[in-house]
């Protein structure tokens, strides 16, 4: 079967996930994990992408942003990933590429996932058995949005100010929907719907998106089509 296009829509959040090839180590210190994220800066701006959330792991990482245009996100993803592997290439003299295949990504639906996909990625580290609560991991936005270190190339989404009228306030109640977590169905969605590139979101959502892609949008329905019948 073949492979079906990345879907990109200017305005609507991304969730995107890039591995290491064969599941390699895409970072071996802090001074890889800092390049990386001085690349998401620079060209997060240059492309005009607001990255919402993001956590790096030792051989995979997780994006959450939102393109002002359709071409944006992909723009940004190809300038990072070639910058990186020249660097990191260079810097640990080998040879060869880095990552597995093209990165993947799926489109959300902000009222119903965004927060929820924002919780799962802070929660990666946790899930991994790296640190006990998500507050102790360095390299994740968690710390940015509980208020713990200022990371001013991270753009807070308008779900994320209506948790609260002041700062303090925006950061306990985020504090505390990644202390909740998230029921095991909605980490399976969230995991499924990024790895495979369905939009993830409601009825009525994926029908409106519909409109402005003949991409289909999710999956069809398992099994043979119905045989027509004649009177």
């Amino acid at each position: 079967m073949a492979r079906q296009p990345r879907l990109t829509v200017a305005a609507y959040p991304h969730h995107v996930i890039q591995r290491g090839n064969d599941r390699q180590p895409i970072v071996r210190d802090d001074a890889d994990r800092e390049r990386l994220l001085a690349l998401w800066q620079e060209h997060a701006q240059t492309f005009k992408v607001a990255i919402h959330a993001y956590v790096i792991m030792d051989n995979h990482f997780h994006l959450l942003l939102t393109p002002e245009t359709d071409e944006g996100l992909p723009q940004m993803m190809q300038a990072v990933g070639r910058a990186y592997v020249r660097y990191f290439n260079l810097r640990h003299q080998r040879t060869g590429t880095l990552w597995e295949g093209r990165y993947r990504s799926n489109l959300i639906e902000s009222e119903r996932y965004l927060l929820a996909c924002m919780v799962y990625i802070d929660l990666n580290p946790v899930r991994a058995g790296m640190v006990a609560q998500a507050a102790d991991f360095k390299w994740s936005s968690h710390g940015h949005c509980i208020g713990q270190v200022s990371a001013k190339w991270v753009t807070p989404h308008a779900l994320f100010w209506g948790l609260g009228n002041t700062p303090f306030a925006r950061e306990a109640a985020y504090a505390e929907l990644v202390q909740t977590g998230l029921a095991l169905r909605e980490k399976e969605q969230l995991t499924q719907s990024a790895l495979s590139g369905w939009v993830l979101g409601s009825a009525d959502f994926v029908g409106g998106l519909q409109q402005v892609t003949p991409r289909r949008l999710v999956p069809g329905k398992a099994g043979r089509p119905a045989k027509k019948t004649t009177d």
